[in-house]
């Protein structure tokens, strides 16, 4: 151990000691509130929904920290444990180039990992979304997106991480710039081709039945200005219960997509209001303004590890033995996130905002009282807890607290009603 495994273990410990106490905080606080649903939901809000929307959130959490436990301990098996130096030193041993030596080390990585977090993944699928009416899928749906996930992790992984490993051995010290255009290429790349190919080989895509749905929600996307390539609902109750809308696809080629579970328990006003704010998203350029942070940040990181993978300390620290550019990769990737989890207010906050701003939007173009009834609707039927701990939601949630989102939107309609008086 040297310097820098200091640092790497005191940064692990910090983040997963924080992460346990945040998610003390929110088991406590929404047990506390557990007995009586918060007076701006009681008119819509059972009190039988309260507590199973307050035990789900408790057993995903205490799943949770278990999770976090188990993967740090991974994380040092992995590292200062000798589990990548020993996968190093196995295909060292096979005797390929080095470009088919980094890949193969990699993509064998990825699957050894994948497969250490299936207990969880089994468990949060079969049993806890089970014990609350949630899950839909069946062992074998879910044996299924496994085998396409590795499928598709070999053929588009395998020779972005060629290319990748490439640049790095021939491009001199400006390599990270040169990964990083290509990374971003390829993810614009993965943008638009998502929907039309990726997407349909795990769910399928209809378009929308509904004629009187459909020319209501034409005239919403003709009234904000927006082209699609098309309105599908997507069969979500084949894996969950659980329901949501989105748009996905970038430039033209961007489809509106809900989900049938979303469409069984919402009204035709009620899903406008929705589309409407997620239409918001796109119309306050919120998509462009997340590109242009990752890009930031890619750019950062990659230029932070062009310095870190000529530094042997750095491979030492972290239990490798030999510096190469597919072991610097792999040790940035998992030794990143203890150092950087205490900008995760700051990114949650980023995004709260932007949901703020859709929301206002939404209100402004369709029914802002059908958006209040849709939201209420989807918290209940996803058993959203509507009482979360203050700090837990500051670091883990993209969306704000269901009492702040609704007074934010009820804020909005009040101006709304003021102004259209005065």
């Amino acid at each position: 151990m040297n310097t820098f495994s200091i640092l790497f273990v005191a940064a692990l410990a910090a983040a997963t000691l924080v992460q346990l106490w945040l998610a003390g905080r929110q088991q406590a606080h929404v047990i506390a509130h557990r007995k009586q649903v918060p007076d701006a939901f009681v008119e819509r809000i059972g009190l039988d929904d309260h507590h199973k929307a307050a035990d789900y959130t408790v057993t995903k959490t205490r799943l949770g920290m278990m999770e976090l436990v188990y993967d740090g301990l991974l994380l040092l098996a992995w590292t200062l444990g000798g589990g990548l130096e020993w996968l190093d030193q196995t295909w060292r041993g096979a005797g390929l180039g080095s470009i088919a030596t980094g890949v193969g080390f990699m993509l064998s990585a990825m699957a050894i990992m994948a497969v250490l977090e299936l207990p969880f993944s089994l468990y949060h699928t079969f049993v806890v979304e089970q014990r609350y009416g949630f899950n839909r899928s069946t062992p074998g749906v879910f044996a299924g997106d496994l085998v396409k996930q590795f499928l598709l992790m070999i053929i588009i992984g395998g020779p972005m991480i060629a290319i990748a490993l490439w640049i790095m051995q021939h491009a001199g010290g400006l390599w990270w710039l040169y990964v990083w255009l290509v990374w971003m290429g390829f993810s614009l790349i993965m943008l638009w081709v998502y929907p039309a190919v990726i997407a349909p080989l795990f769910n399928r895509f209809t378009p929308l039945q509904n004629d009187t749905l459909k020319v209501r929600i034409q005239a919403l996307l003709d009234k904000c200005g927006f082209r699609s390539q098309g309105i599908f609902v997507m069969d979500g109750s084949r894996r969950s219960g659980h329901g949501n809308a989105y748009f996905t696809g970038f430039g033209r080629n961007k489809r509106i997509v809900f989900f049938d579970t979303l469409l069984q328990s919402l009204e035709p006003g009620e899903i406008e209001a929705v589309l409407a704010h997620e239409l918001g998203h796109f119309k306050l350029k919120h998509i462009q303004k997340r590109l242009v942070t990752t890009a930031v940040f890619s750019l950062a990181g990659l230029a932070l590890l062009g310095w870190l993978a000529g530094q042997e300390w750095f491979y030492h620290g972290l239990g490798a033995s030999q510096a190469s550019p597919y072991m610097a990769l792999v040790l940035f990737m998992m030794a990143t996130p203890p150092f950087v989890f205490f900008l995760q207010p700051v990114m949650a906050h980023l995004s709260r905002r932007h949901e703020f701003e859709a929301d206002a939007y939404a209100v402004s173009q369709s029914s802002g009282n059908d958006l209040v009834k849709a939201l209420v609707k989807m918290y209940r039927e996803n058993a959203s807890t509507l009482t979360p701990d203050p700090l837990y939601s500051a670091f883990h949630d993209s969306h704000p607290p269901a009492a702040v989102r609704i007074s934010h939107i009820s804020g909005k309609l009040r101006q709304t009603t003021i102004g259209g008086c005065t």
